[in-house]
């Protein structure tokens, strides 16, 4: 296969990755949209609903470490399409449900199991595809998370008004088996022995880590911790925008255009920061786009009009969408190839750590003091001390003997 083959490929595979992510977090996400119709049809509630998203993320995070290590091993199309298997079978699951056990189960763990096979290995495969621009094609595939608000979201909310939530959610699962079950058979593994692999080398620290001592180093801790920071700050407002906007006064399928808003604009941000950080590097990006994300959630202090809505959401999108992709253009560079997918897999099962802890808070919150003011003020401080880690980080890749113990 020649160069240009081999790159125009890679963008294939970046394609699929971020139709990918796209049905997978949208389908999960898309649970923002169901709350209240689920709530008012079964009379569960907001907390209990939302502790499905808790475990979508706890699941996800636990899984998307041993996928991305499956990933390693046996190949990433074998993995995504496993996942893409499990996550239709979450939503049509889900969809029958007859108490909040049975859905917590379906929605929270099986459909969080199936999107931890998404995001950690299709990043660490479009970076060993794509070497020029890499941090532009590692957010492409996470551009599908920004798509998904425009997608998923609003194809549910139309679907619930026009017939009902159980059948809304059947219809999702099926599509998702139609989009995903050929976009798995997409994904390629790059070729060995060629010059895309070789420049790989390049690209690598000194030292060979193996898995478990990179996971033992202050890069990265550092880098888990930022990002568990980083999303449990956003993932609260994220999740609680659509009832926020309509505890305000919005109107239910205009308080969801709000969520899309954000999404799109988490799109332009993942291209955007994803461009500078090719030119400037991907750490000072990253803490810039944490401090406006942490100033986006305290802004949400002061908001209550459409209009308000509409402007916050396309900043706050663009911090939060451009952030995401930037931790694993870091774990690339201090850590390669080799042993990425396990890498990136650990950082981000902190990341769903975080999370898992905005949905069941800004439930808590709302069934307790009946209002999102302490949501948006604990976000704040977390988003603070998100950009207090990530500036911690190391600016360049370090010597080995920097990184920790050398494998003897």
């Amino acid at each position: 296969m020649s160069k240009a083959a081999r790159f125009d490929y890679g963008w294939v595979v970046v394609g699929a990755g971020a139709l990918l992510t796209c049905v997978g977090f949208g389908a999960m996400l898309s649970l923002a949209v169901f709350l209240q119709p689920i709530s008012d049809a079964m009379g569960w509630s907001r907390a209990g609903i939302s502790a499905a998203a808790t475990l979508d993320f706890l699941c996800m995070g636990f899984a998307a470490f041993a996928w991305g290590a499956l990933s390693d091993r046996f190949g990433t199309r074998i993995v995504v399409l496993a996942g893409s298997l499990l996550l239709g079978i979450g939503l049509v699951a889900a969809s029958q449900a007859q108490s909040l056990w049975q859905f917590q189960l379906c929605f929270g763990v099986l459909i969080g199991i199936a999107v931890g096979s998404f995001y950690a290995p299709m990043m660490a495969l479009a970076s060993a595809w794509i070497e020029r621009h890499r941090s532009l094609a590692v957010s492409l595939v996470s551009a599908g998370m920004g798509v998904s608000p425009l997608t998923v979201a609003p194809s549910a909310s139309w679907l619930i008004t026009a017939y009902d939530w159980r059948t809304a959610m059947l219809v999702i699962g099926v599509a998702a088996w139609a989009l995903l079950i050929p976009a798995s058979l997409l994904v390629r593994a790059v070729p060995q022995g060629t010059s895309t692999a070789a420049a790989d080398t390049a690209d690598t620290p000194v030292t060979e880590w193996t898995a478990a001592q990179a996971l033992r180093t202050p890069q990265f801790i550092t880098l888990a911790l930022a990002h568990f920071a980083c999303c449990a700050a956003h993932s609260g407002p994220i999740f609680h925008m659509v009832s926020y906007a309509m505890v305000c006064g919005i109107a239910p399928l205009t308080a969801v255009t709000v969520y899309s808003l954000a999404g799109f604009s988490g799109l332009g941000g993942r291209l955007l920061l994803g461009t500078l950080a090719d030119r400037l590097g991907a750490k000072p990006v990253l803490v810039g786009g944490l401090l406006v994300q942490a100033l986006s959630i305290a802004t949400y202090l002061a908001v209550a009009r459409l209009g308000e809505f509409y402007a916050l959401s396309v900043v706050f999108g663009l911090a939060y969408g451009g952030v995401m992709p930037l931790y694993a253009v870091l774990v690339r560079e201090f850590f390669g190839a080799r042993i990425m997918g396990t890498v990136f897999g650990a950082v981000s099962a902190f990341a769903s750590l975080g999370m898992a802890l905005g949905p069941w808070a800004g439930g808590y919150v709302f069934d307790t003091f009946h209002g999102y003011t302490w949501l948006h003020a604990g976000s704040f401080a977390i988003g603070l001390g998100a950009v207090a880690v990530a500036l911690s980080f190391p600016s360049k890749r370090q010597p080995s003997l920097d990184l920790g113990r050398a494998p003897a």
